[in-house]
């Protein structure tokens, strides 16, 4: 089992390094944990946008820590289905959340997020929470 942290975990590890996340990585290995480049661009641009350099390092010393994936097949194909599902159902959900989930999905991972109101509306989507109610 492999676990692909979303973006507001990873900036939570930003924010405390000895934190519930940090303790999760320690319980369960850090070659299980990796992240997206979707959530590695989110990261970046949320750095450059507060004009941070010490929040530029530490989101870069982050990033240079864990493995991040590319977006390849068949994430654009499950993405296609996932999108289609969710808009007819009225039940979309943010474009960058809907990309991760399809990454997610098509390499059998967990998604691990504080954002659990978007992803648990896509099927077969494996979803924690590290903050909230998650075992430390």
């Amino acid at each position: 089992m492999r676990y692909l942290l979303d973006t507001n975990i990873l900036s939570d590890l930003i924010r405390n390094p000895q934190g519930r996340v940090a303790q999760r990585i320690a319980e369960v290995g850090e070659p299980l944990i990796c992240t997206s480049i979707i959530v590695a661009a989110e990261l970046r641009f949320g750095a450059a946008k507060a004009i941070s350099p010490r929040l530029t390092a530490q989101v870069e010393a982050i990033l240079d820590a864990i493995e991040i994936l590319p977006f390849e097949t068949p994430a654009d194909s499950i993405y296609g289905h996932i999108r289609s599902r969710l808009e007819v159902s009225g039940q979309v959900i943010g474009g960058n959340d809907l990309l991760i989930a399809a990454q997610t999905l098509a390499l059998g991972y967990t998604i691990i997020t504080d954002n659990m109101r978007e992803f648990v509306r896509i099927d077969d989507l494996k979803c924690e929470n590290w903050l909230r109610g998650a075992p430390v």
